[in-house]
């Protein structure tokens, strides 16, 4: 179902570099209904492959061999001036109609190449963060020498509809942020008592 907005483990991660790479959109979340200290809204997560090289040269890739990946998080919303109108303006190069708007798909964005900007910070706890600073469309001249093959599979995970094989490769934090989100519980109140193991697997973990 169009969602419409107006597995490696923690010792195999590796945050990517800072710097300007190309970038493939192979997964889309669907979060729910996220609380934090701006109030509550529903959320989404576009995740992105990274291919390229650091500084010295060396692949961008996993200990298991697999791109590196970064993700970023955003309020579902097609609003002016939020940031994923913002971002996808830039990625697509040209601004949304009212009625684009009105109706956009997110899920359009899977198998979508693009150059993101890759840049660090410090959080509140002194840790390093690499974050998405910005996207924008990959230039002719990249598209002409040819692009690369995707590596993973395209994913979307919705909530109206949950793939549990999507869940179970998502983070601990991310999974725990989902499970919690009211779209979820109304999910599990939904299904009969006989069908309730399809979730154990997911309610039980300890995050």
């Amino acid at each position: 179902m169009a969602i419409i907005v107006s597995s490696a483990s923690n010792k195999q991660f590796k945050p990517v570099p800072p710097g300007m790479y190309l970038a493939r959109c192979y997964r889309m979340i669907e979060m729910g209904t996220q609380t934090d200290q701006y109030g509550s809204k529903q959320k989404i997560m576009l995740q992105f492959e990274i291919h390229g090289e650091d500084d010295d040269g060396m692949p961008l890739v996993m200990d298991n061999g697999a791109p590196m990946s970064i993700s970023k998080k955003y309020t579902a919303t097609m609003f002016e001036k939020g940031t994923l109108s913002k971002d996808l303006e830039a990625w697509r190069g040209s601004s949304f109609t009212a009625d684009e708007r009105a109706k956009f798909d997110i899920e359009r964005v899977l198998g979508a190449w693009a150059m993101v900007s890759i840049a660090k910070k410090k959080a509140d706890n002194g840790d390093d963060i690499t974050y998405i600073a910005n996207i924008n469309p990959v230039p002719a001249a990249v598209k002409k020498v040819g692009l690369p093959t995707g590596f993973n599979e395209l994913q979307s995970l919705n909530l109206d509809k949950p793939d549990n094989k999507i869940l179970e490769t998502l983070s601990p934090k991310l999974k725990e942020k989902i499970l919690s989100s009211p779209e979820w519980m109304a999910i599990k109140k939904a299904i009969p008592t006989t069908d309730i193991d399809v979730l154990e697997d997911f309610n039980d973990d300890p995050f």
